[in-house]
């Protein structure tokens, strides 16, 4: 069954998205949208896309499309969302969800009336290595988990003319690097280890006071070769870098790093679970092998190989050991999960990918995230009814 699908946003992740999908094999990418239409009409001619749009919401209500991913700023998120489903529409969105708990709760409701496929695109779960690891901790190989610790460094916005969209509070949210990267990190170690976050310890700093905007524009992770007066001072208020203290439930503890300002590294999300027989530690920068720890036997390095993965993770490994599987291979992985789900049809059942009620959940913690940092005490996670409810 083939599906044609709609994204919006041209900049740096909408065309992964289509590359993506061009590569599931039952999906065509029918249309993209930007906020230029003569420069979106280009990127979507070098991408093989037919259509291209000035305006998101010709895509959205385009009769020719029924998934819309929405890859644009985080301040758009719930508008497009929410007429997409409106017009009928499945959504595939960008983290976070939305840039308040409110406007992700209307979503999550609205999905359900609609009877809409829904997901946030927490793509670091489709590493084969997360799957396999998710199955070891269920069946207790880890024992019981002691402490989770790791972070989330990059170093994109390292330089203060670094700048972004992502920066501003009005289009990004209140938070910037816990909603950007820890979000990723927060969801990846509630999967893996299948234990819930409780309460939150947060510490925020902006060491950039002052940035540099360019008064040209210049895409995500791209134009470092402006003069000094291409640029305006700007005030910034979110976070460049964040350290929180975690306590799961069942009694583990933990600590979540984040920083976009950390010299040398790209894109490195990496975590340790303890527990009471063995430890496992991960780094999507090394993302086709996982240690493993033993305190009475030898410490092993388990490599990405289809036949000594457990069975679960076995979908999400299209390549034999030694043929390495990465960043843009997470994205097929998760779209041929949504794709398959929607060719089923079969919507009572529970989705195998990450739904609007995860983004929700992210969209919860760090609001408690940011609450903590600006009060310094240990603040509490509430559940909600619409969360982890099966559609």
């Amino acid at each position: 069954m083939a599906f044609k699908a709609g994204v919006i946003g041209k900049g740096f992740i909408g065309p992964v998205h289509a590359e993506a999908l061009a590569r599931i094999g039952n999906v065509e990418v029918v249309a993209l949208a930007g906020s230029d239409e003569n420069a979106t009409r280009e990127k979507a001619k070098a991408l093989g896309i037919k259509t291209g749009y000035g305006d998101w919401r010709r895509l959205v209500h385009d009769d020719e499309v029924e998934i819309v991913h929405i890859c644009s700023p985080n301040s758009l998120h719930y508008e497009m969302a929410k007429e997409a489903l409106e017009a009928g529409k499945h959504v595939v969105c960008e983290k976070p969800l939305t840039v308040s708990i409110e406007q992700a709760e209307e979503l999550v409701e609205l999905a359900d009336k609609m009877r809409r496929v829904n997901t946030v695109h927490f793509n670091v779960r489709y590493y084969p290595l997360m799957q396999h690891l998710h199955e070891m901790v269920a069946k207790g190989e880890l024992g019981k988990i002691f402490a989770i610790h790791g972070s989330y460094l990059q170093d994109w916005l390292f330089f203060p003319t670094d700048y972004s969209w992502r920066l501003e509070q009005s289009q990004s949210g209140k938070s910037r690097a816990v909603a950007d990267i820890g979000s990723h990190w927060l969801d990846l170690v509630e999967f893996v280890s299948g234990l819930k976050i409780n309460e939150v310890l947060a510490d925020f700093e902006t060491f950039h006071k002052v940035r540099k905007k360019p008064l040209k524009p210049i895409e995500t992770f791209a134009g470092k070769m402006l003069s000094p007066e291409d640029y305006e001072d700007v005030p910034i208020d979110t976070e460049d870098y964040a350290s929180v203290l975690l306590r799961f439930e069942g009694g583990a503890h933990g600590v979540m790093t984040v920083s976009q300002v950390a010299a040398g590294r790209k894109n490195r999300l990496s975590f340790e679970i303890e527990g009471s027989r063995r430890s496992a530690a991960w780094d999507s920068e090394l993302p086709n092998q996982m240690w493993i720890g033993r305190r009475d036997g030898n410490n092993e390095i388990v490599m990405k190989d289809p036949s000594l993965l457990e069975s679960a993770a076995l979908r999400t490994a299209d390549y034999p050991g030694g043929h390495n599987e990465g960043f843009p291979d997470t994205f097929k992985q998760m779209f041929k999960d949504v794709y398959g789900y929607l060719a089923k049809g079969d919507f009572a059942a529970k989705p195998p990918f990450p739904t609007f009620r995860d983004g929700l959940r992210e969209l919860r913690l760090g609001e408690r995230i940011v609450e903590s940092s600006k009060s310094g005490i240990w603040t509490k996670v509430e559940q909600n009814h619409t969360e982890g409810r099966q559609r």
